[in-house]
């Protein structure tokens, strides 16, 4: 054993693997755990029957469901559209394509703020789209969705079309020698070396979409029981000095977050493991 970790130090890459290490741990405490555990602790403050009446009041429940709801129903739109905005980047060439491509990381780009107040403009009931549309979008629930769907759109494009890129096109030419459609060869060949990275795109999106604020306030409306998303009430608490409520509040957000992509990544753990067998 002695022997094996001394072969690993004197081939790492790096050198001072003790020392990179220790600095990534560190960094990686101050950074991530550290903030973390103060939410934990700040919490701990509360009793369990404060911390349960807290979480579980009425306007925090319908906060959970619009913001849980609306992010995974934006995260599958975006891996459904940014399947196919990946395979038209990749597959075609078409003029322009070059600003299409930049496009797709203006949400990166964008401030949340500004993405918001111009989604705002264009779905309001007076705006370019929103006027011509049969039901309303800006200040509902489906404002929500927008914005949502909007900024999460470069995580599922950009995780997908490098795996795309380095696809090989052999493999569909031997399908289709030995008489595959093209629905099939996308179903039997390409979507399973695909959905890996499809799924940690949705992952990404998902994640992002939970704890997006800027964007979403202002199109929102943020009437409770209706339109307020939880980072919002979140604010709202800090706000009113009620840090132990607010803190409450984000651990329940934290654990239902890592659990749904804990299960994401064990889905993603076992499709690379089908795709290697």
């Amino acid at each position: 054993m002695f022997l094996s970790r001394t072969l690993l130090r004197r081939h790492s890459v790096l050198p001072g693997f003790d020392l990179a290490l220790g600095f990534a741990l560190t960094y990686l405490c101050l950074v991530v755990l550290l903030p973390l555990s103060a939410v934990f602790l700040k919490t701990f403050t509360l009793t369990w029957t404060a911390f349960w009446d807290t979480v579980t009041a009425p306007r925090v429940m319908a906060s959970y469901r619009l913001t849980f709801g609306a992010s995974f129903a934006a995260a599958l739109i975006n891996a459904t559209f940014g399947l196919l905005v990946a395979w038209v980047l990749v597959r075609y060439e078409f003029p322009f394509k070059r600003v299409v491509d930049a496009l797709v990381d203006l949400p990166f780009a964008l401030p949340t703020a500004v993405a918001g107040i111009a989604l705002t403009a264009l779905y309001a009931t007076n705006g370019w789209i929103g006027q011509w549309l049969p039901f309303k979008v800006a200040f509902t629930p489906v404002g929500v969705f927008v914005a949502l769907t909007f900024i999460g759109l470069p995580f599922v494009v950009r995780t997908v079309q490098p795996v795309l890129e380095d696809l090989q096109k052999e493999l569909e030419e031997a399908a289709a020698t030995l008489g595959a459609t093209r629905l099939q060869t996308f179903r039997l060949v390409i979507f399973p070396a695909l959905m890996p990275a499809l799924l940690t795109g949705f992952a990404l999106a998902f994640a992002r979409a939970l704890g997006e604020y800027g964007s979403v306030i202002f199109i929102a409306g943020n009437m409770p029981m209706v339109s307020e998303i939880t980072p919002l009430l979140i604010i709202t608490k800090l706000e009113q000095y009620d840090y132990a409520g607010a803190t409450a509040i984000a651990v329940v957000m934290l654990v239902i977050a890592f659990t749904l992509l804990l299960a994401i990544n064990l889905i993603q753990a076992w499709a690379r493991q089908r795709q290697g067998k």
